[in-house]
């Protein structure tokens, strides 16, 4: 099993509070303690605009920081740890430029970069940046944006004619390092876990219980199979939290009060219960998150991704980084 965590480079007034990377340093800072703990990833998150609810807060706009842009400066302070988005919004950016970007940052970092991509948390950050885009509704964007994304990373260019993006005869250079870059399909639906095993090397859900999950990725296999691709061609790598306590009752009762789990759930739209949250993530004992590892593990979990730790501070953030390796990570 994997493990990695999630940068909080747009996590500002949805799980953490606004002011929590005040200082530019803290990127660099949290990168190499990853990388010095062992986990095996970083991935950062992508907001482009800020959410009309996080708007006129006292403390001021949240800062969300571009994610490609984050991790090529975590990149030349690391060298072992992959980096990766998690996930970036697929339909807000033009597929040239973005192969390109990534293309760039794959070279620079010595082939460690894992591009996830999704339709975006929120469908109106896409209405206020691109509405000629949006009338094509998020799924039509996606599915040309990948397309064409593909079609430039793996050949080195090419030309696309869709009704949301075009070009012509474009040449991409330098190359990825990676062939192919590996991309990896975010999203809870059937849709999405669809979409992975079309275009993916990876399924990156968020947290769904046990049974419902464990049913996703047999359909998943099969849906691979169908296709010609290998069953195991896809990495199933869910979006998952975590609080980690020696005392168990103590993690349950700082990660359910949390202003990161308070969001998810005012946010959620999904379906998911609310309920079913804590016993659905890595929250509790060391004993009781290495059970819950196992049963994800069981149900064909290969890694257990972005694991975000609600904090107030980066010194806390921390802390959970380092309990969580030295408890969980070197036992699993």
């Amino acid at each position: 099993m994997k493990f990695s965590v999630a940068l909080p480079n747009a996590y500002e007034g949805l799980g953490y509070p606004i002011g929590f990377t005040r200082d530019e340093s803290t990127f660099a800072r949290l990168a190499g303690i990853a990388e010095s703990l062992g986990f095996d990833a970083l991935w950062a998150n992508d907001h482009l605009s800020t959410p009309r609810f996080l708007r006129g807060a006292a403390d001021g706009p949240p800062r969300f920081f571009e994610p490609l842009l984050t991790l090529a400066h975590i990149a030349a302070t690391t060298t072992r740890i992959r980096l990766g988005t998690a996930v970036l919004a697929l339909p807000l950016r033009d597929p040239v430029a973005l192969a390109k970007q990534v293309a760039t940052l794959d070279v620079l970092s010595g082939g460690r970069v894992t591009l996830g991509v999704g339709l975006g948390a929120y469908p109106e950050e896409l209405a206020a940046a691109h509405p000629e885009w949006a009338r094509s509704g998020r799924a039509a964007v996606f599915t040309e944006a990948i397309e064409a994304l593909r079609l430039v990373l793996d050949e080195g260019g090419g030309s696309y004619h869709g009704r949301s993006f075009e070009f012509e005869d474009v040449e991409l250079a330098p190359m990825t390092s990676q062939r192919p870059l590996p991309i990896y399909v975010g999203g809870h639906t059937t849709g999405a876990m669809v979409r992975a095993a079309r275009w993916g090397q990876g399924w990156m859900p968020g947290w769904r219980p046990l049974p419902e999950l464990r049913e996703r990725i047999a359909a998943l296999r099969d849906r691979l199979v169908a296709t010609g691709r290998d069953a195991h061609a896809v990495e199933v790598a869910p979006e998952l939290s975590a609080r980690v306590s020696r005392d168990h009752e103590d993690a349950v009762r700082q990660y359910e009060t949390s202003r990161f789990v308070q969001h998810r759930r005012s946010r959620d739209r999904t379906g998911r219960d609310p309920a079913l949250m804590t016993a659905s993530n890595l929250v509790g004992s060391p004993e009781a998150i290495l059970e819950r590892v196992a049963a994800l593990a069981s149900a064909g979990v290969d890694h257990c991704a972005a694991l975000a730790f609600p904090a107030e501070t980066v010194g806390e953030l921390i802390e959970q980084w380092q309990l969580f390796a030295a408890e969980v990570l070197r036992a699993a």
